[in-house]
């Protein structure tokens, strides 16, 4: 029974580390790493160094960005932090142009 009361604040604890530091984590990098698997060309972006640009070609782990200054940049996909505006897709570009 001794045993018992030295053992559970330990195991309460690894709970509580758990579900207010781990899971969290967890979650929030699972998520990262969907929306970089998700780019497409045409997206806004904004890389981890703060760059700024357009997704111009992708390959399975990098990205060319396309600069205000028409300069294009290699990445890899890690280095996108996130995407500020996503591309309409392409079913949705064909109807808009059919309109105009």
């Amino acid at each position: 029974m001794q045993s018992l009361g030295t053992i559970l604040p330990l195991i309460l604890m690894f709970v509580l580390f758990y579900f207010l530091l781990i899971r969290p984590q967890q979650k929030r990098q699972k998520s990262v790493q969907q929306m970089q698997s998700d780019l497409k060309k045409g997206d806004k972006i904004v890389t981890i160094g703060g760059l700024h640009g357009f997704v111009d070609s992708l390959d399975e782990n990098k990205i060319v960005i396309k600069c205000g200054d028409g300069s294009r940049l290699t990445y890899d996909r890690s280095a996108v932090r996130e995407v500020l505006e996503s591309a309409p897709a392409p079913a949705a570009a064909d109807k808009l142009a059919k309109k105009e």
